[in-house]
């Protein structure tokens, strides 16, 4: 009896046992589901049992090993730390991802690592400070584009002085520009607009209409070759200080030009090429003088073209030296204009430089060359001239920027007997925020127009400096004000000051 009672007993434990194991083997398997199940999105949710399992097996011993009923410390304390490690983490027992092939070591890679061209960060990659009341202006999408318009009114006082003439006036300006930036994987459009529209209110001053717009399509090509295709249109009123102008006249002609053109560089290792043909259509409209009468500018028409070619050699990846040269041919509509001189022209040059690239921080190039532009009329001499062509970005701390630009140009002269004169124009913009909310830039610049030796007109000097100022009232607003001053200096004749003044409202988006 003792003895069947005994082992009645130990039957009783041995099933009480039992239940218990399959009991806490069921909470062993239960419990770490609805955690991990938790912890994962609505993306993740066909990856669920493949996690699960792989939490699970983590806690328990390889086969073979000498397993034990309960689980360490340590291997608790590694289990809790996958369950709150992201995938970055712990390579080894990340979670699937939708959308990505495991069998590439592209399933690491996120967007932007799989784009050509990056999203646009700050300079040194900080973020830029929020302020509520005043953010960058994000723009309107436009499907895979974004555009940024704005519209500037403002007021404005001009005095011009000529010798002992002045020629005051007051006028309303509107400003329009406008971006237009594709946001594509490969490949990249943009473009740009600007439109300035005067209205006198007092005086007599000369009108000023100004239109620019200008596109610039990247296409990225295999074996690292880059092609831009480029058009774009300008229409402007000649200014009367030109030296082309019509003198005395009540209003200038109206000139519009056509571009287009395209490029192609090319890395080859150490070596790299660039070459490039642009076409430009000039166009005049006829003049007015101050009695009414019209006088006729279509024989100054032109087309032009240009073509370019360079190679440099990358030294380091920041230093680059190189060689270019250049042919260029313009033909006018009329074989002869009005004073009977075949002013078609033909021109050859070249030149050798360094780039620089320090990223974000200081970029640029400088190149010296000689240019020679003959006519096809005998009776106007050729134009030989040095030329100094480059421009440089430098950003030397937060919110400061500064951008000088240096070119040489050879612009035809309209004079009977006169071929025409070199231009070598330096501008220069020092922008800084004085504030979070406050901006201010200072632009400076001067053209030298050099007419060859043996011309009967004297060289002349053009100097020009201007102060801004923009308060940002809030992300769709600013207020800005300038003032700026102008002197053309001539060896004969009277010199020209001009003096102008404004404020006006800037509408963004």
């Amino acid at each position: 009896m003792d003895i069947g009672k005994n082992k009645a007993g130990g039957g009783s434990l041995r099933l009480t046992a039992c239940a218990a194991s399959a009991l806490l083997g069921w909470a062993a398997f239960a419990m770490p589901m609805p955690v991990q199940a938790q912890s994962l999105d609505a993306s993740q949710s066909s990856s669920t049992n493949l996690t699960a399992t792989s939490t699970d097996t983590d806690s328990f011993d390889l086969p073979g090993s000498d397993t034990t009923g309960t689980t360490s410390s340590k291997s608790k304390t590694t289990k809790a730390a996958k369950q709150t490690t992201t995938d970055s983490d712990t390579p080894s027992s990340s979670r699937l991802r939708l959308g990505i092939d495991p069998t590439t070591t592209g399933s690491t890679l996120d967007d932007d690592l799989r784009r050509v061209n990056l999203r646009e960060t700050s300079v040194d990659d900080l973020k830029a400070r929020q302020h509520p009341d005043r953010e960058d202006v994000q723009g309107i999408p436009l499907g895979t584009f974004t555009l940024r318009p704005s519209v500037n009114q403002s007021i404005n006082f001009e005095r011009n002085r000529t010798g002992s003439t002045n020629d005051d006036r007051s006028f309303l300006q509107t400003d329009l520009r406008s971006t237009l930036t594709s946001d594509w994987d490969r490949h990249a459009l943009i473009v740009t607009g600007e439109g300035v529209w005067q209205k006198n209110l007092s005086g007599s001053g000369a009108e000023q209409p100004n239109v620019n717009i200008n596109a610039d399509l990247r296409l990225d090509l295999p074996s690292d070759t880059t092609a831009h295709i480029t058009a774009g249109y300008q229409f402007f009123r000649e200014d009367t200080s030109d030296p082309n102008a019509i003198a005395g006249a009540s209003k200038q002609s109206a000139v519009n030009q056509f571009n287009a053109g395209t490029s192609l560089e090319r890395d080859f290792g150490l070596l790299r090429g660039t070459t490039a043909v642009a076409l430009t259509r000039t166009i005049y409209s006829d003049a007015t003088l101050s009695d009414g009468t019209q006088v006729t500018l279509s024989d100054r028409n032109q087309t032009a073209g240009t073509w370019r070619g360079r190679i440099g050699y990358e030294l380091s990846p920041v230093l680059i030296p190189f060689l270019e040269a250049d042919l260029g041919r313009t033909f006018y509509d009329q074989s002869h204009d009005s004073n009977g001189y075949a002013r078609s022209n033909q021109s050859y040059g070249g030149k050798a430089g360094i780039e620089l690239d320090l990223g974000d921080k200081m970029k640029g190039e400088l190149g010296f060359g000689y240019q020679h532009t003959e006519f096809d009329d005998s009776r106007l001499a050729p134009i030989d001239s040095p030329t100094v062509d480059g421009n440089l970005a430098w950003s030397p701390q937060r919110g400061t920027d500064v951008s000088i630009g240096l070119s040489t140009t050879v612009q035809p002269s309209t004079t009977a007997g006169e071929s025409g004169y070199t231009a070598y124009q330096l501008t220069s913009t020092l922008s800084q925020e004085l504030r979070d909310d406050l901006t201010a830039k200072l632009t400076g610049g001067t053209i030298w127009r050099d007419y060859p030796s043996g011309s009967t007109i004297s060289d002349e000097t053009e100097y020009d400096a201007a102060l801004g100022l923009t308060w940002g009232i809030n992300r769709y607003l600013d207020l800005t004000s300038n003032v700026g001053y102008q002197l053309t200096s001539r060896k004969t004749g009277d010199d020209t000051r001009q003096l102008q003044a404004g404020v006006g409202l800037t509408v963004k988006r």
